[in-house]
C-alpha cells in the first residue's frame, strides 16, 4: 500500500479514527493488526519474515538483560557479547540471503572466472521483501540498545512487533530508534486537532514532493538515463542534476508523510531531512540527508569501529568503511559501494585539505564568512554529491562509467527524434515546482518555517490555502497507468 495510492486515502482515516475511539488498553493491538495488514499488501508471506526477525530481536533483548543480572563480571561480559552477537548475526544472515546472495555468487563466479574455473550459481526464487534494510536496521539497534543499557528489554513481544512494524515508518524510514518510538508505544495519546492539523500540513508537503515535483521530474530522468548514448553532454547533466531532485522529493516526500501520519496519531518520529542541498560541505550534508540511516551507522558502526579517537588515520579509515557499508545498505551492486565510497572519500579528503583551504582564504584575504564564499561552498558541495548521485541513479557501475565516457566525449550527435520526455507546459511545470521546493528549503534553512505562518492567518484565508494545495495536488501531481500510484524510490532498499 502506497502512501500516494487511493487505498492509504481510505486506510489511514479509518485507522486513525478507531485508534482514537477505542480503550487506551487495546489501541496498541489495534495498531499492530493494521501495521501488519499494511504490509502484507505487498506480499502476505513476507510478514512472517518480518516476525523473525522480531522474534529474534525481542530474545536477545531479553537474554541481554538477564546476562545482565550475572554475578560474575566476566561470565556477564561474555553471555553480553554471545546473545548480542548472535542476534547481529542471525538478521544479517537473513538481510545477506534476501538482498546479497546473487550479488555475493556473481562476484563469486567472476572471480572464479579468472582462474579459467566455471561455477554455477545456485539458484532460489526469492524477491527482495519491501523495507527488510529498514525494518531490521531498526531492530538491531533495540538489541544494541539493551545491551548499552540505555533501554530496559521490552517484556510484551507484540508491543516490540509495533515498534518493528509501526506502518508510517516501516517500509522506508525514518529508522526509529528504541529510545525515541518504543516508550511511545505505551503512553496513552489524545487527540489533538492542532497536532492533528501540522501532521496533515506535512503529509500534504510531502505529498507535493512525491507527485508534483519528483514523479514529474523522474519522467526526464529516466528518459535520459535510458537513452544516454543518444543524449548530448548538457542533456547527461541536466539528467544528473534532476535526480539529485527527484531522490530528494521521492525519499524526503515518503519521510514527511511517514512524519506527518504518525504526528496525527500523537507519535513523534525523529526528522530525516533538513535541507540538504544548502550544506556547505559533504560532511554537513550527511549530517542533513537520511539522518536516521547516517546516525544510525555512526552509533553503530563508526564509533565502535573508533570512530576518531585513535588518531587521524584510523578515522579515515573508519569513515571510509561506513560509508562503503552505507553504500552497500543502499543495493547490491558496485554503484552503489562507488557511490558511498565517493561520499567517504569527499570527506576524507575534504578534512585533509582543511588546512591547505584555509591557508589560502587568509593569503587571498578572503572573508570566509561572507555571502559570496557560503553560496561557492553550497555550490561546490553540490556538485560533489550530484557526481556521486550519477554512480546511485545509474543501472550498473559500467553503465555509469560508460556515461561519464559519452559526456567526456560531448555527447552524441542530437538527431530529430531527441526528447527529453516533457515539453512545453509540462517542462515548464517541473521547473517551477522545483523552485518552489527550493524556496520553502530556504526560507526553512533561515528560520521562517512557512506551515507556522500559514496557521497564523485568518480561518478563511487558511482554509483556502489548505484547499488550494489540494488542488495542485490533484491536478497538476502525476500519475502512473491508469491512475495506479508510482513506486518511491528506497522500497527497493
Amino acid at each position: 500500500m502506497l502512501f500516494n495510492s487511493l487505498d492509504f486515502l481510505i486506510f489511514f482515516p479509518i485507522v486513525t479514527l478507531a485508534y482514537f475511539l477505542l480503550p487506551h488498553r487495546v489501541r496498541w493491538v489495534w495498531l499492530l493488526a493494521t501495521s501488519y495488514y499494511f504490509y502484507m499488501c505487498w506480499n502476505p508471506r513476507y510478514a512472517l519474515l518480518m516476525a523473525l526477525s522480531t522474534g529474534i530481536t525481542f530474545v536477545s533483548g531479553l537474554l541481554l538483560q538477564r546476562a545482565g543480572q550475572v554475578e560474575d563480571g566476566e561470565k556477564r561480559r561474555r553471555l553480553r557479547r554471545l546473545w548480542v552477537t548472535l542476534s547481529f548475526l542471525s538478521n544479517l544472515a537473513i538481510l545477506f540471503f534476501f538482498k546479497y546472495w546473487g550479488f555475493f555468487w556473481d562476484n563469486v563466479e567472476a572471480l572464479f572466472a579468472l582462474g579459467g574455473i566455471a561455477l554455477h550459481k545456485p539458484v532460489f526464487d526469492v524477491i527482495l521483501p519491501v523495507g527488510i534494510s529498514f525494518y531490521t536496521f531498526q531492530a538491531l539497534s533495540y538489541t544494541m540498545d539493551v545491551y548499552r543499557g540505555e533501554v530496559e528489554a521490552e517484556k510484551n513481544f507484540f508491543r516490540y512487533a509495533l515498534f518493528v512494524s509501526f506502518f508510517p515508518q516501516l517500509v522506508a524510514g525514518p529508522i526509529e530508534r528504541s529510545k525515541n518510538l518504543l516508550h511511545q508505544v505505551h503512553e496513552e495519546h489524545t487527540f489533538d486537532p492542532l497536532r492533528a492539523r501540522d501532521g496533515l500540513l506535512l503529509m500534504l508537503w510531502g505529498l507535493f514532493e512525491k507527485m508534483v515535483v519528483a514523479d514529474r521530474v523522474s519522467i526526464v530522468v529516466d528518459q535520459i538515463f535510458d537513452h544516454y548514448q543518444e543524449m548530448p553532454a548538457w542533456a547527461i547533466v541536466l539528467g544528473t542534476v534532476l535526480f539529485a531532485f527527484q531522490i530528494y522529493c521521492d525519499f524526503g516526500g515518503y519521510s514527511n508523510i511517514a512524519i506527518g501520519a504518525a504526528k496525527v496519531m500523537g507519535f513523534s518520529l525523529m526528522e530525516n531531512f533538513r535541507q540538504p542541498y544548502l550544506s556547505k560541505s559533504c560532511g554537513e550534508f550527511w549530517r542533513r540527508w537520511h539522518i536516521s540511516l547516517s546516525t544510525w551507522f555512526r552509533d553503530y558502526l563508526y564509533i565502535p569501529l573508533g570512530g576518531n579517537r585513535k588518531g587521524k588515520r584510523r578515522k579515515y579509515f573508519n569513515n571510509l568503511v561506513t560509508f562503503l557499508a552505507s553504500g552497500l545498505w543502499h543495493g547490491a551492486s558496485w554503484n552503489y559501494v562507488v557511490w558511498g565510497g565517493l561520499n567517504g572519500v569527499y570527506q576524507v579528503v575534504g578534512e585533509i585539505l582543511r588546512p591547505a583551504r584555509e591557508r589560502l582564504c587568509a593569503a587571498l584575504k578572503i572573508d570566509r564568512s561572507g555571502r559570496l564564499w557560503q553560496v561557492l561552498r553550497v555550490g561546490i558541495t553540490f556538485v560533489l554529491i550530484d557526481f556521486a548521485w550519477l554512480f546511485f541513479r545509474a543501472p550498473s557501475f559500467s553503465t555509469a562509467v560508460d556515461m561519464l565516457r559519452v559526456l567526456l566525449a560531448g555527447g552524441a550527435a542530437v538527431g530529430e527524434g531527441f526528447t527529453l520526455g516533457l515539453e512545453g507546459a509540462e517542462l515548464r511545470l517541473m521547473f517551477l515546482s522545483i523552485l518552489v521546493l527550493m524556496a520553502v528549503d530556504l526560507c526553512n534553512n533561515a528560520g521562517v518555517e512557512l506551515r507556522r505562518g500559514l496557521v497564523r492567518l485568518p480561518l478563511p484565508v487558511r482554509w483556502v490555502c489548505y484547499l488550494l494545495a489540494v488542488y495542485v495536488i490533484l491536478i497538476f501531481g502525476i500519475y502512473g497507468p491508469g491512475f495506479s500510484a508510482s513506486q518511491f524510490i528506497y522500497f527497493q532498499f
